[in-house]
């Protein structure tokens, strides 16, 4: 079913996610390349933002959907397998290219945020 509210999570609260970034600008170096990743601030724990092709990106929610409202550190987080996200609290891991589960307590996968990339700007939004 699709309604004009979009896509709700079962365990997440829903916040307001609209922001720009330069994947070219020399401060997000990381995202570069494809593979690449950082972490930005906004959401509800932070977002990590991913580069899956040269057009393509993804951006999830750095909040564990098992253990959300406990915001002290560690938050979810990517594995140095760079494929994997794991969080440290509850051990749960989650795929980098959909945020599903693929291991641990979570029962629901990563709250993924919109993104759309025109050749200079990645818009990440809600």
């Amino acid at each position: 079913m699709t309604s004009c509210e979009g896509y709700k999570h079962p365990t997440l609260p829903k916040v307001h996610v609209d922001f720009l970034v330069y994947p070219n600008d020399v401060s997000y170096l990381e995202l570069n390349l494809i593979g690449g990743h950082i972490y930005v601030t906004g959401g509800i724990n932070g977002i990590v933002i991913y580069r899956l092709s040269e057009w393509d990106f993804t951006a999830f929610d750095r909040a564990c959907p098992y253990d959300w409202d406990d915001v002290d550190e560690p938050r979810v987080a990517v594995e140095n397998d760079g494929i994997t996200l794991k969080c440290e609290k509850c051990g749960s891991l989650f795929n980098i290219l959909d945020g599903g589960v693929i291991t641990g307590n979570s029962r629901f996968p990563l709250k993924q945020y919109y993104t759309k990339f025109d050749g200079m700007r990645l818009r990440v939004h809600s």
